[in-house]
């Protein structure tokens, strides 16, 4: 039924129920463990990792699960690391290995993308895409892979936070060029894509922080959505349905987005979803947002609260799927997750 009401709600047919989709839950191990009886931690083997988390996605009626395939592998190692913060079960994921590929600003802005990195063979590109969504099916819901590294947070990964930002400062016209170069090469991974077998693919770049752009709307409209609707442009030709993701709260970028020739918009709490959904609530679908922090430590009032908000905006939109914004993280006490879920069980009957 969750694969059902998934599709259906992307291709904006009505269904009984409101789909869903969460992330990072299916690796929060002691509520995975609670929900599917299934005895899993950090230290479990993936394969039992990964028969736990289908057997939550399945109990918990996801309509589709969010994937991407093309993430910073694609740099072979010539990236930035900025360090990770524990995040994960364990803190399996924490890391204070911290490496800066550019020290100076000039460099960063003269960077040869194609000379750097070279270009990949778009057979073989399509061949590890169509690889991704296949191992990845499931009877259970929509499965899909995607890029993780459009533009901006492709350009993140290489110069890292700062000199991301400090090079945009410096000379904005030859980041911006940057940018466009960056885009070219990243086209190459946009046709492959475009060819392969999934008919629904995630776009993901995290263009602006919690308070919104970081940098000036002008950039954005300058040097990102014109790039934006040349790189989408083999995904359009070919009839994927794009599925658009950013952090942060993009909500004066909403309308440019949309213009790209995007699907579905996937937004975190900050974006406003009562916007997207009076304005392309009847063209194109949208997940959201129920805000992760009510679940940290809000009461169940709170929960029932933020819930019915969701609902309220969404409910009566057929391409709309609930979700927490930005993740369900391994610090969320178990008891409220449950409450949510009985929540989301009650509220998303039509």
């Amino acid at each position: 039924m969750s694969y059902k009401n998934g599709l259906a709600a992307f291709n904006l047919e009505m269904t009984d129920k409101v789909p869903r989709c969460e992330y990072s839950a299916d690796t929060h191990w002691e509520l995975v463990k609670k929900v599917t009886g299934i005895d899993v931690g950090p230290s479990s083997t993936p394969e039992i990792q990964g028969a736990a988390s289908e057997a939550f996605r399945k109990k918990w009626d996801y309509g589709y699960a969010w994937n991407t395939l093309t993430y910073n592998q694609i740099f072979n190692g010539k990236y930035t690391k900025m360090g990770h913060a524990s995040y994960a079960t364990g803190g399996t994921d924490y890391s204070n290995d911290v490496v800066e590929l550019f020290d100076d600003p000039d460099d960063a802005l003269k960077l040869d993308l194609f000379e750097f990195y070279g270009q990949r063979d778009i057979a073989t590109l399509t061949k590890e895409y169509n690889v991704h969504y296949n191992q990845g099916k499931s009877a259970n819901y929509v499965n899909m892979t995607g890029i993780y590294t459009t533009l901006m947070s492709g350009l993140l990964e290489i110069l890292g936070w700062d000199m991301l930002l400090v090079s945009a400062g410096t000379d904005t016209k030859a980041f911006g060029e940057l940018t466009n170069r960056y885009a070219e090469w990243i086209g190459q991974y946009f046709k492959a894509l475009s060819l392969s077998d999934c008919p629904i693919v995630m776009v993901h770049d995290d263009i602006t922080w919690t308070s919104g752009a970081f940098l000036h709307p002008d950039f954005y409209r300058t040097f990102i959505f014109p790039n934006y609707k040349k790189m989408f442009a083999p995904l359009i030709e070919k009839g994927k349905k794009i599925i658009y993701t950013s952090d942060g709260n993009y909500t004066e970028f909403i309308d440019d987005i949309a213009a790209c020739g995007v699907n579905s918009f996937v937004m975190e709490p900050g974006t406003d979803m009562q916007y997207i959904a009076d304005k392309y609530g009847k063209t194109h679908s949208f997940t959201g947002n129920f805000d992760t922090r009510i679940l940290l430590t809000g009461t169940k009032e709170d929960i029932e609260t933020e819930i019915k908000r969701c609902m309220n905006i969404g409910k009566k939109y057929a391409g709309f799927f609930l979700a927490v914004g930005n993740h369900i993280p391994s610090n969320t006490p178990i008891d409220n997750a449950l409450y949510y879920n009985d929540l989301y069980e009650k509220y998303s009957k039509r």
